[in-house]
């Protein structure tokens, strides 16, 4: 075990430095004759492309996450198997003992037939189920020549009265790995026992780039193996397969539900892009805003009506009021606002505009801290930035309360009770935004 640590520590401080190399594109003789340098796409597909040992180690929010977890990772086609060994974690080194071991489901893509730096991958993923509630697991990858370490997660408690935390990031999208690292590392550190961490979608900038999504994964580190995701795919997850096609259709990221191992309980259309997870007092509905729109809104109307949880979330990347253009999404609008209106929905998180805009409809018949829908959210955490649009929001009977421009934001939302506690972050730990909701008798009241 320590000859394999070692060798996988190598890999690692390769990974490190040949983005170094690649942007100094040059070599160093002492003595001898210099040698020409290997060619950038080369290098960069090298540092990107999977081994034996396994990587992209990440957890998916189940539909029920008191009981089971979402398991996916990423190795080179060497082995025919893979398997997750899980045990209830406790202080001795010796948990081990008792766990079980779980084949997982494999699956095979070349996608150098879809890009120029891409390479064959074996991923695999399972929904393990049957777990205790809040009760702290252990785990580890991979299968009988290569293991990862034993990485840690805690499954959702069964009570409705403890309070409890999650993490919500806009685009990631661009300089993942030169920006968004600090975001998510000191998100991270603000709140590390959040239960999962929403993702609004562009968790990428071209959706089959297998070094964006190495990125992704290197910026996040073992944060992704350990607080489970809940992402929905933004504009740039959707794309064609081959460049020099424009007639080709856009396509969903080729590694988008191979990595991820999200609820299949939405329209089999959108699978793994829209679903629904369910807390004790928390329904969490992740939104494909990309296309079905309508569609969409049959299957929401659906699961809000026969919805039984306290708060509700939603979540989806096109922002309904925009916080960088003029104009707000009229499908959007048209099709899901009078639903989370309807429905009183609580919050919507949304992403795309690469600025910060929050505010509300308001209920016209009470007081101006009395909502007519949710408190709407756009944010970003990637380094592209837009400016503020002043318009976007009151042509549709919007209010902005809060906005902001070229800051690289996280959010932290704490449920405790009846009452719902929401601060934005930028990158460097300051405390951006703040606002509190609290439900009395069935209506929520806004407090800004």
């Amino acid at each position: 075990m320590r000859k394999l640590n070692k060798k996988k520590s190598k890999k690692n401080n390769i990974k490190g430095i040949l983005p170094l190399f690649a942007l100094l594109f040059c070599t160093f003789s002492f003595g001898q004759k210099e040698k020409k340098p290997k060619d950038l796409s080369e290098i960069v597909k090298t540092w990107a492309q999977p081994d034996v040992y396994p990587d992209h180690i990440v957890l998916s929010a189940a539909e029920d996450p008191t009981t089971a977890i979402g398991i996916n990772w990423r190795t080179s086609p060497t082995y025919k198997t893979g398997y997750v060994e899980i045990a209830v974690s406790n202080g001795t080194p010796y948990f081990s003992l008792n766990s079980q071991r779980i084949e997982a489901t494999k699956i095979t893509y070349d996608s150098s037939k879809d890009q120029k730096n891409g390479f064959i991958s074996s991923f695999y993923g399972i929904t393990i189920k049957e777990l205790k509630p809040n009760t702290l697991y252990a785990y580890r990858v991979g299968n009988d020549a290569f293991k990862s370490e034993w990485f840690q997660f805690k499954t959702a408690g069964d009570s409705k009265k403890e309070p409890y935390s999650f993490i919500y990031v806009g685009d990631a999208q661009n300089y993942i790995l030169e920006l968004w690292s600090r975001l998510i590392r000191t998100a991270f550190k603000t709140m590390p026992e959040a239960k999962f961490i929403i993702h609004a979608g562009d968790l990428v900038n071209y959706a089959h780039s297998e070094t964006e999504w190495n990125d992704w994964f290197d910026a996040g580190g073992f944060i992704h193996s350990e607080i489970p995701t809940i992402a929905v795919p933004g504009n740039h997850e959707y794309q064609r397969l081959n460049k020099k096609s424009p007639e080709d259709e856009k396509v969903l990221s080729v590694q988008w539900q191979p990595q991820f191992s999200f609820p299949e309980n939405g329209p089999k259309k959108l699978k793994e892009t829209c679903y629904f997870i369910d807390y004790p007092d928390l329904k969490v509905i992740a939104l494909n805003s990309n296309l079905e729109i309508r569609m969409q809104g049959k299957w929401l109307k659906k699961v809000l009506a026969e919805n039984d949880k306290k708060w509700t979330v939603v979540t989806y990347h096109h922002p309904a009021f925009s916080a960088s253009r003029e104009e707000g999404n009229e499908e959007i609008i048209k099709f899901w606002k009078p639903l989370f209106e309807e429905y009183n929905v609580d919050l919507a998180l949304q992403g795309h505009d690469h600025a910060y805009a929050r505010g509300a409809v308001y209920n016209e018949k009470l007081k101006s801290e009395f909502l007519k829908g949710p408190v709407y959210v756009v944010s970003v955490s990637g380094g592209k930035m837009y400016p503020l649009s002043s318009e976007g929001w009151e042509g549709f009977g919007a209010v902005k309360n809060k906005k902001g421009q070229y800051l690289q934001l996280f959010q932290v939302i704490t449920i405790d009770d009846n009452q719902l506690f929401y601060k934005s972050y930028t990158a460097s730990g300051q405390l951006f935004d703040s606002f509190r909701l609290e439900k009395k008798e069935g209506i929520t009241q806004y407090f800004k």
